[in-house]
This record gives structure tokens, C-alpha cells and sequence, in this order.
């Protein structure tokens, strides 16, 4: 009885742990900081969309070859805050390799943003910094993801981009101590 009683003790507690934990790190106004990316695209054409996803795809290139430097979010926000002439030339390139006549803006902001998840990621809402990419208009939906920490930029063995989730990878962990 009292073993079984420890052992669901240590469960409550290391259960308790990891929730308590992945609230703390979604809300910026306790000292987490992330910055987010957010490509807008012109409009919800099927044609805007599509050349979103082909930007999105070669941002994610050249942000990926960043990614392992950004070792805290004051590196981050500065190695992208002098990137963003090569980000908008890359989108730009694909705009018009596309054949689109608009071009696209690129900038670091401090925005608002709703409640949104990503596998399995919840990201709070309220102000947070992101790489804001604007494709023509920009009032077609979006693209988005967690630039730092690098949530959605982990190199796979094939050096592309493999999205994961920080929470997923802990749950199964956690779930494996059991085995």
C-alpha cells in the first residue's frame, strides 16, 4: 500500500512539474521572451496562399542557418534585426519568380496576438516580438510558428526543417520513465 502510494505521489509530482512548467515559459510578462514569424499573405487567393507557403520555405532557409547561434533572445532579436534586408530580398526574389507584382515588407515588431497553438504548442496570448512579413496587402491568413527559442527550427539528421513540439517531446520522455 505505501508503495503504491509513493508511486503515485512521485506521478502527481512529476505531472505537476511539467504542466507547471510549460505554463511558465507562455507568458511573456514573467520574464519569458520569444519572437514569433508571421508571414501575411496579400490575400486569400489560392495563387496568394501558394506563393505564402514557397516564401515561408525559403525565410525558413535562411533563418534555419541562423537558428543554432541564437543562443538567447537578445542574439535572436539582433542577428534577425540584421537580416532583414536579406529576408525581404529572399521573398521578394520568390514574389517575382512567381510572377507577382507586389513585393513584400519585412520588420520586427511588438505586436498583440490571440491564443494560438502549435502542435501541441500553446502560445498565450498577449504582446509578443515577431519577424512580421508582409506579402503585398497582407490581410490574407497567415503563416506562423516561433522563430526563438527555436520551437519550430530543429535540424533533422537530413539538415532540413522538422517541426516539433517542446511539450510533446517532454510528454513522451516523461511517459518513457515508465516503461
Amino acid at each position: 500500500m505505501k508503495k503504491r502510494l509513493f508511486v503515485l505521489l512521485v506521478c502527481f509530482s512529476a505531472l505537476t512539474l511539467i504542466f507547471a512548467s510549460g505554463c511558465v515559459h507562455t507568458n511573456p510578462n514573467e520574464g519569458y521572451k520569444l519572437i514569433r514569424i508571421h508571414i501575411r499573405a496579400n490575400s486569400n487567393s489560392e495563387q496568394d496562399q501558394n506563393v505564402k507557403l514557397q516564401v515561408r520555405d525559403a525565410l525558413n532557409r535562411v533563418i534555419e542557418q541562423k537558428v543554432d547561434s541564437f543562443d538567447t533572445f537578445e542574439v535572436a532579436y539582433r542577428k534577425l534585426s540584421s537580416a532583414l534586408g536579406t529576408l525581404k530580398r529572399t521573398a521578394d526574389e520568390v514574389l517575382a519568380a512567381n510572377g507577382f507584382s507586389y513585393e513584400s515588407s519585412v520588420q520586427l515588431n511588438n505586436e498583440y496576438f490571440p491564443t494560438r497553438t502549435y502542435e501541441g504548442v500553446v502560445v498565450e496570448s498577449g504582446y509578443y516580438d515577431a519577424l512580421i512579413v508582409r506579402l503585398g496587402d497582407g490581410v490574407g491568413d497567415n503563416w506562423w510558428c516561433v522563430v526563438y527559442p527555436p520551437l519550430c527550427y530543429v535540424k533533422a539528421e537530413s539538415e532540413s526543417v522538422e517541426y516539433k513540439s517542446l511539450i510533446v517531446e517532454l510528454w513522451k520522455k516523461f511517459v518513457s520513465c515508465f516503461d
